[in-house]
């Protein structure tokens, strides 16, 4: 017998392959404050996708992002630790929607290709 996969989409946006360099404050699920640096894996206009997360966080926790001179406040959606390692990506979903929160514009579609190269030579 033949197994029939239905592929259902849940993302609401595109996201955008980009490794960044980012602080990240907040408190961990076990009460006790902690500032890290960390890296995005993609972004949205109205959420990201962290890497190198050393601390155990919960869904609805509150962060703190610092990127170049940018504060931005997320809320926790998910959290995914990484097997074998103590390492968690989190997802994050923005308190706020700005126009261009990671002070480049990510999602217009004559610049995303330009925007893709930038981002991954590091010049951005």
């Amino acid at each position: 017998m033949q197994a029939i996969s239905v592929k259902t989409d849940r993302r609401r946006q595109d996201r955008l392959q980009a490794v960044l360099p980012v602080r990240v404050r907040g408190t961990d699920a076990s009460g006790a404050s902690f500032e890290e640096l960390a890296h995005t894996l993609d972004l949205t206009p109205t959420g990201a996708r962290l890497g190198a997360i050393r601390h155990e966080l919960k869904a609805l926790d509150t962060l703190t992002i610092f990127y170049r001179q940018r504060r931005m406040e997320f809320r926790v959606v998910w959290t995914k630790l990484l097997e074998g390692r103590r390492e968690y990506q989190v997802g994050l979903q923005a308190f706020s929607q700005e126009k261009e929160p990671w002070g480049m514009s990510l999602f217009n579609s004559s610049a995303q290709g330009a925007i893709r190269a930038s981002v991954i030579s590091g010049a951005v």
